[in-house]
């Protein structure tokens, strides 16, 4: 596993277009179904990567308090799932079931719509504030599988707080550490 940073974005990044399906329902899922959301959370993962594994519970427990507040959460998954199969469709949902994942887990076969995230890790977070322009782009929190700091979310949620008040985007975003997409060939 290389340990692979996100990239940077310019602050004029809009929400870009996709038309992915959902793994547990089959259900086409746009980027247009998020539009009465005040915030988007789209999160480039995947079932095999420890630093999904070791953020998940926190980003779960993320996601039900502030979906109430009108915070839309997306999962993307991209890697080549002949090469992982632990990323294939069926097993995402199975990962959705296991671990009760309430928003969608979507599948990025063509990997198009990763690169026109930019996408480049897993995980990796962007927020989109109510006109869909990125407010953030980076790591959940400065925890990683090995380093003992406290996997409690304050990067991601301070960035999702700011967006519902109307506040400024944070200064400082820390690029997102993960395993690195698996691209095709």
């Amino acid at each position: 596993m290389a340990l692979t940073p996100s990239a940077t974005l310019m602050s004029d990044f809009q929400l870009p277009n996709f038309s992915l399906s959902d793994v547990s329902t089959n259900r086409t899922i746009k980027n247009t179904d998020f539009s009465s959301a005040k915030v988007v959370v789209v999160i480039f993962l995947c079932r095999h990567c420890p630093y999904v594994v070791h953020v998940l519970p926190t980003l779960l427990e993320i996601a039900r308090q502030k979906s109430p507040e009108g915070v839309s959460f997306v999962g993307i998954s991209a890697n080549d799932a002949e090469k992982y199969p632990d990323d294939a469709p069926d097993k995402l949902a199975q990962m959705v079931a296991e671990k009760g994942i309430l928003f969608p887990i979507l599948y990025d076969e063509s990997q198009s719509v990763a690169r026109s995230f930019h996408a480049s890790c897993t995980p990796e977070f962007f927020v989109f504030d109510q006109d869909r322009q990125l407010f953030y782009h980076g790591r959940m929190d400065a925890s990683t599988p090995g380093n003992k700091l406290p996997c409690n979310g304050e990067d991601l949620l301070s960035a999702i707080n700011a967006a519902l008040c109307g506040m400024n985007a944070p200064e400082v975003q820390h690029p997102s550490m993960g395993c690195g997409i698996k691209w095709k060939p």
